[in-house]
């Protein structure tokens, strides 16, 4: 091998002088080397979490999921300000925002080609996929945030619960008349007792809690639990005397003496003297909602009974820009006064505005778990009763002319099989005098829950034009009981998802949680629609899922919370899908639920990378 040679006449002094300075030379290098290798292996890529003005967002091969039937999966988007520009390949949408450029150019900057913009093109990480924002199409915002001050739905028995509640007690003394309020008891799920409801008895047995004035709501919000304490105060509102009935409720009593046990279901709630909210206590809890909300992928939320008050809180969220995701909400029956029935309007900005209501939520009937679902015949378990009906047939008939001649959405909550014919009747008539189904169906309006339906009537809201707004983590939840409520004959019609949406007239199927009555992560009603299983793989039937002829397939769940329910709410055609002209409302997760292949339990490990609305980041980071 040829050496290349000094220059001439160096001294030996000289040569090793200049080969010290080489190695040491080779040896600085090689220091600088290691330590910007390991500067580079050592720093992790910074997260994306704020995006242009106009982007374009790539995935892997087709894993970008858009709920639309024309092109329901690409490869990427481009958002432009709050939009969707275009869907396609890379190539395509490249082609796509130069043809657009070229044209803008023309319009505006006289042909200029230094005024075009390039496109930045962003990559979602490996592994994971894009779909439109998720939508929850029943909720209740406000006592969300209530309910995560104090979790009773997390205890598997009474004494669980007793224990819960005597340590929040000892960790936040009050003044003995304060009342202490939380929510999320089940007794169908302690192992301790016999499944039947508690009592004030019960509070009492642990000293601290005794003299207290403590009121409960079971996790569906149809009972409220009231100790001692409470019990008194109550009757002392009600000028010493409980009566002796409760129209559209039921006050729970003593077999033997009478005496209320300290139960009180549907509208007997009203007359407990709990004290209201603060403004600065909703603000607080719907602030924690929003929150949670964002990191679970939720864009949109169908507020499920909102009052007037909370109507103005969303209003002013917004105006604050404290309200990033979108609030559909439905004005609560139950909490507008005479007056404000009278004067009160449809606020619907726009489709796209985070804060609008245009129908009522009206209610029929009470719970499964707390025996007040309005049954045709008695409950199978509890033979001397057929549930609670809010309001008789006739009354519910009036009050929904009322709000349907007034031009409001009508949605109305019906779980037992007498209450959603009573709902179906209704709208059979309203069908039969105002120009047929079709007139119906215009108006969208909607049965909230339709749990336990005749096998008829499953097909009969279809044939109407009645959407059936489901919650597929009730059937998950009730399934352990819901059997023994209803016997075999009445399960068949109960939760009957693929039927209700084979029956749909335009196969629309809203989904939503009920949240705080399940959980807010939109992802578990989702693998109870396509598993039904409980979130521990779980089933009455075993392992291949509860009743599994009435699984939704993963493309139809999705559809159910992000095109199916913007079309509830009249905003199909701004919300629900990733097509050119809707609003850039889409959430990024770390792995491939849509995949038929990969097992149902990997549904719930997914988490929520990034949440996107209007084109900007709300949530994560990629």
């Amino acid at each position: 091998m040829a050496t290349r040679q000094g220059p001439p006449g160096r001294t030996q002094r000289e040569k090793a002088s200049a080969g010290q300075q080489i190695v040491w030379t080779l040896i600085a290098s090689a220091v600088a080397g290691l330590s910007t290798y390991y500067s580079a292996f050592s720093k992790r890529p910074t997260a994306v979490t704020s995006f242009p003005t106009s982007y374009a967002l790539c995935a892997e091969s087709n894993k970008i999921y858009t709920v639309d039937e024309a092109r329901p999966a690409v490869d990427c988007i481009t958002i432009d300000k709050h939009a969707i520009l275009a869907t396609g390949t890379l190539a395509e949408i490249q082609k796509h925002w130069d043809d657009y450029q070229n044209e803008l150019i023309r319009k505006f900057y006289g042909n200029e080609s230094k005024a075009k913009k390039t496109l930045p093109v962003f990559n979602a990480p490996l592994g994971s996929i894009v779909v439109p924002g998720l939508a929850d199409a029943h909720a209740h915002i406000i006592q969300y945030g209530f309910k995560m001050q104090l979790r009773l739905d997390k205890v598997r028995t009474l004494s669980e619960l007793l224990d819960l509640l005597e340590d929040y007690v000892n960790s936040h003394p009050s003044d003995p008349d304060t009342w202490i309020e939380a929510m999320g008891w089940d007794q169908t799920r302690w192992s301790d007792t016999d499944g039947g409801f508690p009592t004030s008895a019960d509070l009492a047995s642990r000293p601290s809690l005794a003299s207290l004035p403590i009121a409960l709501h079971r996790v569906d919000v149809h009972a409220l639990w009231l100790s001692p304490r409470a019990l008194a105060l109550t009757k002392e509102h009600l000028n010493g005397t409980f009566p002796h009935s409760v129209p559209g409720g039921e006050i729970i009593r003593h077999p033997s003496t009478g005496e209320p046990t300290g139960v009180f279901l549907d509208a007997a709630q009203s007359l407990i003297p709990v004290p209201k909210w603060s403004k600065w206590q909703m603000r607080d809890y719907a602030s924690r909602t929003v929150k949670d909300a964002l990191a679970v992928g939720l864009t949109t939320i169908h507020d499920a009974s909102t009052s007037l008050d909370e109507l103005e809180l969303f209003k002013e969220l917004d105006q604050d820009n404290e309200l990033p995701i979108r609030v559909y909400a439905m004005a609560d029956s139950d909490r507008i006064t005479y007056e404000e029935k009278s004067i009160i309007e449809v606020y619907d900005p726009s489709p796209s505005a985070h804060v609008r209501m245009r129908s009522v939520k009206l209610f029929t009937d009470g719970a499964l778990g707390s025996w007040g679902a309005a049954l045709l015949a008695p409950y199978s378990d509890k033979l001397d009763s057929r549930g609670i009906m809010r309001f008789t047939e006739e009354e519910l008939a009036s009050t929904v002319r009322e709000w349907w001649d007034k031009d409001w959405g009508v949605n109305i909550h019906a779980i037992g099989d007498r209450a959603n014919k009573a709902v179906l009747d209704i709208f059979e008539k309203i069908s039969d005098v105002g120009g047929g189904n079709d007139s119906v169906a215009g108006r969208r309006p909607r049965i909230e829950h339709s749990q336990i339906m005749r096998v008829e009537d499953l097909k009969r809201a279809g044939e109407l034009g009645v959407l059936t707004s489901v919650q597929p983590t009730h059937a998950t939840s009730d399934m352990w009981y819901a059997e023994s409520r209803l016997g075999a004959d009445r399960i068949k019609g109960a939760y009957a998802y693929q039927t209700l949406l084979r029956s749909s007239r335009n196969g629309v199927l809203p989904l939503g949680s009920d949240f705080p009555v399940e959980g807010i992560n939109p992802l578990l009603g989702f693998h109870a629609a396509v598993a039904r299983l409980d979130d521990e793989g779980k089933s009455p039937h075993g392992g291949g899922g509860w009743f599994p002829a009435e699984r939704l397939t993963r493309a139809q769940a999705l559809k159910g919370m992000t095109l199916d329910a913007a079309y509830a709410s009249f905003s199909e055609d701004t919300l629900g899908s990733l097509v050119p002209g809707k609003r850039a409302d889409f959430v990024i997760l770390d792995r491939d639920i849509m995949d038929q292949d990969r097992p149902f339990t990997e549904i719930l490990e997914a988490k929520v990378k990034a949440t996107i609305i209007d084109g900007k980041v709300a949530f994560g980071g990629i």
